[in-house]
């Protein structure tokens, strides 16, 4: 039986979406299903991708530049069997990011710049209920950045008064989504989406090494989520609506 959850008659609708994630792969992990849906449905969909993902292998004689290349590439790739719109990379450095004023003030001018009114991230503190890779130290960064960026920076014109003179204006984003796999308190019916969702992740080629018959698990999780809510599929999150 469906628990409790919100579950919307109707999908939400959202002209520009924003994802923010620490490594090349997260999306597609939490909420590339979701993506897809936005994406179908008319939203113009943005992702950041905040590192250089140079620490995401296990062969330490390949250089940092090769793998960071192969994984933005594969991310392109991902984010184009999504049907979403642009990939943006920040370039910092892959496990060793802070929630730091300057990293804030990034995010803040990509949220000014895009103007989004839906922005997805990462859980921006530990959850002991998730797996361990879920609180990988560069996604509470990236999430605790992200928070502090949407509220209050990006739409307190007394904050990063430089962005200003870069013609950046303040902005008010709608609501913030953080995908939660299999908890949280809004599920979305990825159903018809979740082919698309194995689809960009096999274009993660550089980080299925030694993981058998992950598209079964990634299946299995995401019945596991729509069972929460009376779906055959679903991806699972913390719905923070912005008043």
């Amino acid at each position: 039986m469906p628990d409790e959850t919100e579950k919307p008659e109707e999908f939400p609708k959202f002209e520009r979406v924003m994802i923010f994630s620490a490594h090349p792969d997260d999306p597609e992990f939490g909420a590339a299903g979701t993506l897809a849906r936005l994406a179908a449905e008319g939203s113009c969909v943005n992702v950041v991708i905040c590192t250089d993902g140079s620490e995401g292998g296990e062969d330490p004689a390949v250089p940092d530049a090769e793998l960071s290349a192969q994984r933005y590439e594969e991310q392109r790739a991902a984010s184009r069997a999504l049907g979403l719109n642009e990939c943006l990379f920040l370039g910092q450095p892959d496990g060793r990011l802070t929630p730091s004023l300057e990293f804030r003030r990034e995010i803040t001018r990509e949220i000014r710049k895009f103007r989004p009114d839906l922005v997805l991230t990462h859980y921006p503190t530990y959850n002991l209920d998730t797996g361990i890779g879920g609180y990988h130290p560069d996604h509470l960064a990236v999430g605790q950045a992200t928070l502090a960026a949407v509220y209050p920076a990006a739409r307190n014109p007394r904050a990063f008064r430089e962005l200003l003179e870069e013609g950046l204006e303040p902005w008010k984003v709608r609501e913030v989504w953080i995908p939660t796999w299999t908890s949280g308190d809004y599920f979305v019916d990825i159903t018809s989406t979740i082919d698309r969702k194995i689809a960009a992740l096999e274009a993660h080629k550089s980080q299925f090494t030694g993981w058998e018959n992950w598209q079964e698990e990634i299946r299995k999780r995401s019945h596991e989520a729509g069972e929460k809510a009376g779906y055959e599929f679903a991806e699972g999150f913390k719905r923070i609506k912005i008043f």
